[in-house]
């Protein structure tokens, strides 16, 4: 028996979250489903982290262990052929005994997607948020450049349900890429992330670019978190884990700077390479 370790890409829109619950349709629910199809006898996957409905994944990390007599690429194949459309298993490969998706990253990436229109977009709302006005680019750069760094940000969530651990975290990096010429991401890396902390994060962002919130009350939270937090949120459907890191140097590889160019070529790749899973 091998423990396996899966990188999932899925869109969350028919899903209740990732974790499996008693009432509701759950990424978990069905990836046990496929693996119980075959030969499966775990309790329950492991994962990198949890998302909440309606949010998609690109990069989601799960673990389990099986008796498998092919090969990782065949594991591939099969997974994908019992699983629903909505959801793909991107890559499997044996990992150590020992490795825990969640407790072993160093850290985790989002990308959060809004585009700004007058009038909603049957086609494009399921993967982004459709905002209006559209915010002022400087000011969306400015509240990001406050973001970085290790402190208490009280202020934008809470430790993730069922614990009771320090808001205090570490972020990596926190920037906008301008993606067409009425969309926006907000690229996003910590060591970890309280419990919906980037859709807050967002919500902010935008409000203080759309002239509704002050850039230095903002600052002012991220240095004094105050009692009450920025509760707004920015909706799920524009939220992606985008990828999962596991090496000791990634943590200082991310507080690089990246051009647009580059980060349009990484984020394209997470979308063929999502694509180019399901091949034979």
């Amino acid at each position: 028996m091998a423990h396996y370790q899966l990188r999932l890409a899925y869109d969350g829109t028919g899903f209740v979250g990732l974790q499996r619950q008693s009432r509701g349709r759950t990424v978990q629910g069905v990836l046990e489903d496929a693996l119980q199809a075959l030969g499966w006898t775990g309790t329950a996957v492991r994962y990198a982290g949890r998302t909440d409905s309606g949010v998609h994944a690109l990069g989601q990390v799960v673990t389990f262990h099986l008796d498998w007599a092919h090969d990782a690429a065949a594991l591939v194949r099969a997974l994908n052929a019992r699983l629903p459309a909505d959801v793909v298993v991107r890559q499997a490969r044996v990992v150590a005994p020992d490795f825990h998706p969640r407790y072993d990253a160093l850290a985790r990436r989002y990308v959060y997607r809004l585009y700004c229109a007058p009038r909603r977009n049957p086609f494009r709302d399921r993967y982004a948020w459709r905002v209006w006005p559209c915010p002022q680019a400087g000011l969306l750069h400015a509240a990001a450049q406050a973001l970085p760094g290790r402190r208490d940000f009280a202020a934008l969530g809470t430790p993730p349900a069922g614990e009771r651990g320090t808001t205090v975290r570490t972020v990596l990096r926190a920037a906008w890429y301008p993606l067409a010429d009425d969309e926006w991401a907000f690229d996003v890396a910590a060591d970890a992330f309280l419990y919906r902390m980037v859709r807050r994060m967002v919500a902010a962002q935008v409000a203080i670019a759309q002239g509704r919130r002050s850039l230095d009350a903002w600052r002012q939270a991220l240095q004094q978190p105050p009692a009450a937090a920025w509760a707004v949120l920015a909706p799920p459907q524009g939220l992606y884990l985008a990828a999962v890191y596991y090496h000791a140097e990634a943590p200082v590889a991310l507080q690089q700077p990246w051009p647009e160019a580059r980060f349009r070529a990484w984020w394209q790749g997470l979308w063929a390479d999502a694509a180019r899973a399901d091949e034979p």
